[in-house]
């Protein structure tokens, strides 16, 4: 893999920083790691994919936090606008009807009780610190970093169209009911990802400018890979789930 440190240490254009963006997500968005590639194989136990949507509910439930805190930085009405259609998409209109709570449906439709995923008391504490490091990155960083730490989702349609095909051919307890969610995410997905591109390439006027979007897209990409990772030495053999963490129901 590439590193990114001094990408732009002698100033890139706009279209040679867009490019250095997705080699970040060619190289270190997680459709990489191997947890990952074992969920599209078919290879993951039941308990695993219990976990990987435990623990993700974390970083879904956060995402309305960090846009938020987005939005506490932006003066621009026309930016608040269209940023907070995010907030919208996962909390819906009533506060209980979006992406989160398809998400919760995905997981409960894997057997988990609503109110053990909602309330995060199972979910690792890698995955709690990682997804406070995020919501921390996005409510003390500069808004323009917190903005470019969001273009992981340039890269979101990829995953969801190698995870969604594998997971209904590959595991006969999950359907198209299960995965509800990812219905959505790829056109909204690209809506904000066309956003905050523009917006970053149009305010990356120096070098100083352009290294700090890099950089936001490393460690937005180095949360998703350390939320994997965590997943990974947990459940995977030989498996070392910590104190207090989701374990399976024993058989009967």
């Amino acid at each position: 893999m590439s590193d990114f440190h001094d990408a732009a240490r002698n100033g890139l254009s706009s279209s040679e920083l867009e490019a250095v963006l997705r080699q970040v997500g060619a190289e270190r968005y997680h459709n990489r790691h191997p947890f990952h590639h074992r969920m599209t194989s078919g290879a993951l136990s039941r308990t695993e994919m219990q976990a990987w949507a435990l623990n993700r509910y974390c970083y879904q439930a956060v995402i309305p936090r960090k846009d938020a805190m987005i939005l506490a930085h932006a003066q621009d009405p026309a930016f608040r606008a269209a940023w907070r259609k995010r907030i919208e998409d996962h909390d819906g209109e009533d506060g209980w009807s979006g992406g989160i709570a398809r998400w919760l449906h995905l997981a409960t439709s894997l057997g988990l009780d609503a109110d053990d995923v909602k309330s995060e008391r199972l979910a690792l504490p890698a995955t709690r610190f990682a997804v406070g490091a995020y919501l921390a990155f996005c409510t003390n960083r500069t808004l323009f970093e917190a903005v470019a730490s969001s273009l992981t989702e340039m890269f979101s349609p990829l995953i969801i169209g190698e995870r969604v095909p594998a997971m209904l051919a590959k595991y006969d307890y999950i359907t198209e009911d299960t995965l509800a969610y990812f219905s959505r995410r790829p056109e909204q997905a690209s809506r904000d990802a066309d956003f905050a591109l523009a917006y970053v390439l149009g305010h990356a006027d120096t070098a100083e400018r352009q290294q700090q979007a890099i950089d936001a897209l490393v460690f937005k990409c180095d949360i998703l890979w350390a939320m994997l990772d965590a997943l990974q030495h947990a459940y995977g053999e030989p498996g070392n789930i910590p104190p207090g963490a989701f374990r399976p129901e024993p058989a009967q």
